[in-house]
C-alpha cells in the first residue's frame, strides 16, 4: 500500500495493490511520511475501504478534529456492537457515532445534556442496541473520564440501528413510529398487556424492523406456497384479522403495498404475541 494522502499523524489515505483507496488507521501511521512512501501492514490498526468519496472527506475532517483516542473508542463500540449482533454495521457508522461521540462528550463536559424524547420507544423497541449503547457509555468513560447520560445509551442505539438497516436518521424515527402504531393495533385486537420480556416478542420487533425497511425500499418478501398461506389464515383467524388492520396502517403510511405473503409472516408473529401475552381489559 501507498500513502496518496496524509491527514495526520495517525491517519492516511492509501491505494492497494489494486489501486483501491483506503482510509487507514494507527498510531504514528503518517507520522515522517510522504506521499508515495509504502505503508508497513503492522501499523495498521483499521483500514476502511468501502467509503465513498463524500464518506472519505467527511472522516478526513474528523480526524483532524477528533482526538485519536476517540477514533480507538468508537472502533471499539462498533467492535462490540458488531459481535453482540452478530452482523457487520455499515462502515458509515465510524463516522456518524464518531461525530456524535465527540460532541456528546464535549457537551457533557460543558454540563449541557440533551433529552432523548424516544428513549422509551428505544428501550422498548431497540432493547438490544439499546443494551449496546449501555455498555458504549462504558467505553466512552474508559477513553474520556467522561459519564455520558442515560439518553445517550438511547442516541447511540439509534446510529446502532441506521448501521444495521442502512438507515437515515429521519427513517429510523418513523420506523419507530411505526413500531409503536403497529403495537398499539395488537394490544387492542386482542385486549390484552404485551409481555415485553418474552421471546415472542422480541422476534416480532426484529420482524417489524425489517418489515417496515422493505416496506421503506418497497421490496418484497420471499414467496410462501399458497397451500400453507390458506392454511395460516384459517387456522389463525384473529391473527389474521390483527394482521389485516396492521397491513391497512402501513399502507396508509408508507408508499409499500403489503403482499399476502408478508401477512403470512405477520399473522404467524402476531400469533405467537398474542399467546405469549397476559387477557386484560383495555
Amino acid at each position: 500500500m501507498k500513502v496518496i494522502r496524509i491527514i495526520n499523524n495517525n491517519v492516511v489515505a492509501a491505494v492497494d495493490d489494486y489501486n483501491q483507496e483506503l482510509v487507514l488507521m494507527g498510531s504514528g501511521i503518517g507520522f515522517k511520511k510522504k506521499i508515495g512512501d509504502l505503508v508497513d501492514p503492522d501499523t495498521v490498526e483499521k483500514q476502511f475501504a468501502r467509503f465513498d468519496e463524500q464518506q472519505t472527506l467527511n472522516f478526513q475532517r474528523l480526524a483532524q478534529e477528533v482526538p485519536y483516542e476517540y477514533m480507538h473508542m468508537t472502533n471499539e463500540i462498533v467492535a462490540y456492537a458488531q459481535i453482540s449482533l452478530n452482523k457487520e454495521l455499515n462502515e458509515e457508522i465510524y463516522i456518524s457515532l464518531m461525530d456524535h461521540l465527540n460532541f456528546a462528550i464535549n457537551r457533557t463536559k460543558q454540563g449541557i445534556y440533551l433529552s432523548n424524547s424516544m428513549l422509551w420507544e428505544i428501550k422498548h423497541y431497540y432493547n438490544h442496541e439499546y443494551r449496546i449503547g449501555a455498555e458504549a457509555i462504558s467505553i466512552v468513560k474508559k477513553y474520556a473520564d467522561v459519564t455520558l447520560p442515560a439518553d445517550e445509551a438511547g442516541f447511540i442505539a439509534m446510529h446502532i440501528l441506521n448501521a444495521e438497516m442502512d438507515l437515515d436518521m429521519e427513517r429510523a424515527k418513523i420506523m419507530t413510529k411505526i413500531i409503536q402504531d403497529v403495537l398499539n393495533i395488537v394490544t387492542y385486537h386482542f385486549s390484552i398487556a404485551i409481555d415485553e420480556e418474552s421471546l415472542d416478542y422480541e422476534r416480532f420487533v426484529t420482524h417489524l424492523k425489517f418489515f417496515i425497511q422493505r416496506a421503506m425500499h418497497e421490496k418484497e418478501s420471499r414467496i410462501w406456497e399458497k397451500s400453507l398461506m390458506d392454511m395460516i389464515r384459517i387456522q389463525y383467524l384473529d391473527a389474521y384479522e390483527c394482521a389485516a388492520k396492521v397491513a391497512a396502517y402501513i399502507e396508509k403510511t408508507t408508499p409499500y403495498a403489503v403482499q399476502e405473503e408478508e401477512m403470512v409472516y405477520l399473522t404467524v408473529h402476531i400469533q405467537r404475541l398474542q399467546k405469549a401475552s397476559e387477557k386484560v381489559k383495555v
